[in-house]
């Protein structure tokens, strides 16, 4: 099979030799283009002006719109949207809001980066039906591949709005003609451009195995969409057409709004207010003569483009009649502003649908673009603060995108952590660099200083001219870094594991997800491999959702694992003595399951209890639900607090006291989004064409496949055991419900009674009388520190044998298994206890 490259190269020349069968031709020809080649790259381009070569900026010599746009219409940033959907919906199409930019649908991304994103893999499969059909939407989307050319070009953006005109049809029902005809309709209506400013290019485009023509349309050297027509898939046999053909438009809406203006750059256009509002904070001025000669130039910047940097900066100097330094240095300074603009809107979109800054994932890059903002305030000693600038997006966007407005609280809150961080960081490798910068510094040790320890290269070549030490910083030094953790992600995605043959094996009929109490039933063994047993129908839960499977008998033979695979559900046994075709009687373990659903529907509910105690930005990473005890991994940006924990356990039973209905039921899978939003992704993606709900009235809503209770109140009393910290951006709850918070309770009760009673104190005079044991050992601790002598009054002691004796081991051995939460106090002096004991010995 061939690569997605080489089928996108085949068909593009394949598509060339016969245009008229896969472009709209006859609505070009109608409009008075013709058909050409560019004299300077070999692009088959379509345009109505006597001319040689394509609208790439590179052929036709850069920007020419700025300051001299041929659009007739002036759209600001939000009119852009508001004209589009206007005209679209008179076309025929259908404006839905913009899908999260995380990205929880799906188990193959952590961020959308395409408007086609939020309708993969189901919708554009055909198993799914869309939310509209055709449809248009403003989906903002994050992409990290282009960060080094953010504020010098004046086009590129990590976060941005790709405005998608997509249409999911049966080949039948499948009119290419109209969908060009519509774009073609917005550049010439929407934007009131003439053809004489239009040209469109032939291309190609592959993906999973998907391909099909595209045509992309430039004006003044801008390329303004491209509207891509997935036709066909490759199979062993050749082109294959699709049983559903899609239409993927994807047109730049920061783009248009700055084409329609025909200011410097982009940013001024896509955020006036905050570049404003920077100019003025910065003292930034803006050389209006420089860039007017420069931007037009600008695209020739882009790092992944060229080879030599340095020798495109001089050529665009010479061009512009500037030295090469002053331009760069004013250049860079502006860049900085841009990139500073640019980077607190894509982390404001980012923080509010969710995500997090991190050292792993989507949050890598969150946390590189952060830390590239905070390097430009500190290199230019600007007094800017991002919350501020976040605020000053959310504000503009309010009429677009008014959701934004909603979380800026906690948006202040995750910056201020990271912020801190950051600070923390750099104190700490302040030493360390000094060290470094000594030796040889090449590109990989300043990756390696980066991804190990967050030092920014500004940081390290700021503190090498400290030594008169130069060099060089890669102009692709961020990208390089997404590379490294795009490669990294991609290198763990592809492990597999060993699975069974089940060709042939028809898909088990789960009947779990009614009744949790039922546990015996009778059904019929349609496979035996070994000791791992499918029946066409079965009550017994797998593993899967984080809650561990059932137990139980099939025939009297003992079941001790069940799992899926695909849409079979096998049973493991021991041993066993059955047949194929064999109708067997089953009984599952009641009181396991009943307690295992106890821990299932508290994940939910403790979910939404730290969603309201923490905030919006919770979400489940993870979970495990087991007989003893169970736990919730939840994205948050620090450590919980004690305080909080007690919280949120408060929250929690107060929803359990409050007796609500759980409501489990199958919804076709777009209805299911539609009705509760795309946060009914916990936990990962969900795959299948109905998903099941299940909805705590008024508290939380989850696509979830796991045995429920049928109302919060039989879960009983809530217990958390403890929290802690399993990566960055991620904490774990550990916690009982129901008959194992009981037996909780009644463990820890022991413990302090037993501990009472060997101090000879009450249980609520065990803490002060701990503390009290806890200041005399630091005495003790310190004096042999200092070999000094111990003074027994000061111990109010007979003999030392006393403190370090029988008592103290005994009370030692009982408290260093009592729960985490128990006492501050009790857990310091357990903790010192172990440190030192030998020494007094």
């Amino acid at each position: 099979m061939s690569t997605d490259k080489e089928i996108k190269k085949e068909f593009k020349e394949k598509a060339s030799r016969e245009p008229d069968k896969y472009y709209a031709t006859s609505v070009l020809k109608a409009e008075g283009f013709s058909r050409k080649k560019c004299s300077k790259c070999g692009t088959f381009y379509w345009s109505v002006t006597n001319d040689n070569v394509c609208g790439n900026p590179a052929c036709s010599g850069g920007f020419r719109f700025i300051g001299n746009t041929p659009a007739k219409k002036q759209l600001d940033y939000i009119g852009v949207w508001n004209e589009f959907s206007k005209l679209f919906k008179k076309w025929g199409y259908t404006p839905i809001k913009r899908y999260p930019v995380v990205a929880r649908w799906r188990d193959d991304t952590d961020f959308v980066q395409a408007s086609i994103y939020d309708f993969q893999p189901y919708v554009v499969s055909g198993e799914v039906e869309p939310p509209a059909n055709p449809l248009v939407v403003p989906q903002m989307c994050l992409r990290f591949n282009d960060i080094d050319n953010i504020g010098i070009t004046g086009a590129h953006y990590c976060a941005f709005v790709m405005i998608g005109q997509h249409a999911f049809m049966k080949p039948k029902e499948w009119n290419q003609a109209k969908f060009f005809t519509d774009i073609h309709n917005w550049l010439k209506i929407g934007l009131g451009l003439k053809n004489e400013e239009i040209k469109f290019h032939e291309d190609a485009w592959a993906g999973g195995g998907n391909f099909g023509p595209c045509m992309e349309y430039f004006s003044r050297g801008l390329e303004l969409g491209n509207q891509v027509y997935m036709m066909f898939e490759q199979t062993p046999t050749g082109f294959k057409e699709l049983n559903l053909k899609v239409l993927d438009m994807g047109m730049g809406h920061e783009r248009n709004a700055w084409f329609t203006q025909g200011k410097s750059t982009s940013y001024e256009t896509t955020f006036p207010t905050v570049v404003k509002k920077l100019y003025a904070i910065a003292g930034v001025k803006v050389d209006e003569d420089l860039m007017k000669k420069f931007l037009p130039y600008s695209s020739y910047l882009n790092v992944d483009e060229v080879d030599d940097i340095d020798k495109v900066w001089n050529d665009v100097a010479e061009k512009v009649e500037v030295d090469v330094k002053e331009l760069r240095e004013k250049i860079l300074e502006l860049a900085a502003l841009y990139s500073i603009a640019e980077h607190s809107r894509a982390l404001l979109v980012a923080l509010s649908d969710g995500a997090l800054p991190s050292n792993v994932g989507g949050g890598y890059n969150l946390r590189v673009i952060l830390r590239r903002a905070l390097s430009f305030i500190d290199k230019y000693k600007w007094d800017i603060y991002l919350p501020d600038v976040c605020r000053w997006h959310a504000d503009y966007l309010k009429p677009l995108f008014p959701e934004l407005s909603e979380n800026l609280d906690e948006v202040e809150k995750i910056l201020d952590v990271e912020k801190s961080k950051y600070e923390a960081t750099k104190q700490k490798t302040n030493s360390m660099i000094s060290k470094l910068v000594k030796e040889e510094i090449d590109d990989k040790k300043l990756l390696l200083l980066y991804d190990s320890y967050g030092i920014t290269p500004e940081v390290v070549r700021e503190e090498a001219l400290k030594f008169n030490k130069k060099f060089n910083v890669p102009e692709n030094f961020y990208a390089k870094v997404a590379e490294l953790h795009a490669k990294e992600e991609q290198e763990h995605a592809t492990k597999r594991e060993e699975k069974l043959n089940l060709e042939g094996v028809p898909e088990t009929k789960a009947m779990y997800f009614d009744d949790y109490k039922h546990n015996k039933f009778r059904a019929k063994v349609i496979k035996i491999i070994d000791n791992k047993i499918i029946l066409d129908k079965t009550y017994f839960y797998p593993t899967s959702g984080g809650q561990l499977h059932d137990l139980g008998f099939i025939n009297g033979n003992k079941v001790i694992d069940v799992f899926k695979q695909g849409n079979v559900i096998v049973h493991l046994l021991k041993h066993h003595n059955l047949k194929e075709n064999q109708e067997v009687e089953c009984e599952i373990d009641l009181q396991r399951r009943l307690q295992l659903a106890k821990h299932h529907t508290a994940t939910h509910i403790i979910n939404a209890a730290a969603r309201k105690v923490l905030g919006n930005h919770i979400n489940q990473a993870g979970a495990k639900k087991d007989v003893d005890y169970a736990t919730i991994d939840l994205t948050h940006y620090q450590s919980i607090t004690d305080e909080e924990i007690e919280k949120i356990e408060k929250e929690a039973n107060k929803l359990v006291k409050e007796a609500i209905t759980v409501h489990s039921s199958f919804l076709p899978r777009t209805e299911a989004e539609q009705t509760f939003g795309m946060n009914i992704y916990q936990g990962g993606a969900v795959p299948g064409k109905f998903l099941r709900i299940v909805n705590i009235d008024d508290v939380d809503v989850e696509a979830c496949g796991g045995t429920h209770l049928k109302n919060t109140s039989e879960a009983g009393e809530i217990k958390i055991l403890k929290t802690t910290k399993i990566s960055d951006g991620i904490v774990r709850i550990y916690f009982t419900a129901g008959e194992a918070a009981q037996k909780e309770s009644k463990k820890e009760k022991k413990i302090l009674e037993e501990a009472a009673k060997l101090l000879n104190v009450r249980i609520e005079q065990l803490p002060a009388r701990v503390n009290e044991l806890f200041e005399k050992w630091k005495y003790a601790k310190k004096s042999v520190e200092k070999n000094k002598k111990i003074d027994l009054k000061e111990l109010e002691l007979t003999s030392i044998e006393e403190f370090k004796g029988n008592v103290l081991d005994k009370i030692c051995e009982i408290l260093k298994t009592q729960p985490e939460h128990v006492n501050k106090t009790i857990k310091r002096f357990l903790s010192d206890l172990s440190g030192y004991k030998k020494k007094i010995k």
